[in-house]
């Protein structure tokens, strides 16, 4: 069953409770899912539609980042839902096996929670036929035991590059501050 409207409400709300800091940053998040219900979770929906991304730690610390290849940044791996997506952790690690090869077995979530939801502006894209709109990025931290880079095989058709970062050295806040708590051992919401 795809993504509903329902899972990502309690999605929110759950994380809501651990930040409620955010609440009125994230509010276009709510006032867009109270508009598109079940549409929140597809990528025809112009006035905002999740995404799922993968923060993913080394022992050693460092956190994996792609480079875009459509938005010549670097970023977590991460990317729309699909219809085989049962819920957004499922497809935060289904984007992160496919853009980069490593596979779920190679890692584990740190919680069922989103550690970070970003909204954020994505500017149209005519080659696609897409306006500019927004993704509502429900990110979740995950685990591995790899040390090897090697290990990494790119979907050369969005992602052009890849680097393990320290978690300083990523800029955006509070996922800058998160990621780093993690990396020193801390603990998440369950």
């Amino acid at each position: 069953m795809p993504i509903t409207a329902q899972h990502v409400r309690e999605t929110l709300d759950a994380y809501l409770t651990h930040h409620p800091d955010e609440k009125d940053a994230l509010s276009v998040v709510s006032e867009v899912l109270d508009e598109a219900g079940d549409s929140i979770a597809s990528r025809k929906e112009y006035r905002g539609h999740v995404t799922a991304g993968a923060a993913l730690l080394r022992p050693d610390g460092r956190v994996l980042t792609i480079e875009h290849r459509a938005l010549r940044k670097w970023l977590l791996p991460g990317g729309h839902v699909e219809a085989s997506d049962t819920t957004l952790l499922d497809a935060a690690l289904r984007e992160l096996e496919e853009e980069t090869g490593i596979r779920s077995d190679q890692v584990e979530p740190v919680s069922l929670l989103p550690f970070h939801i970003d909204a954020h502006p994505i500017p149209a894209s005519p080659d696609k036929g897409e306006d500019a709109h927004q993704h509502f990025d429900f990110r979740y931290l995950f685990r591995t035991t790899l040390d090897e880079v090697e290990t990494v095989d790119l979907q050369e058709e969005e992602v052009t590059a890849f680097s393990w970062q320290f978690a300083d050295m990523l800029t955006a806040e509070p996922l800058r501050s998160r990621v780093m708590a993690a990396a020193r051992g801390g603990t998440l919401p369950t």
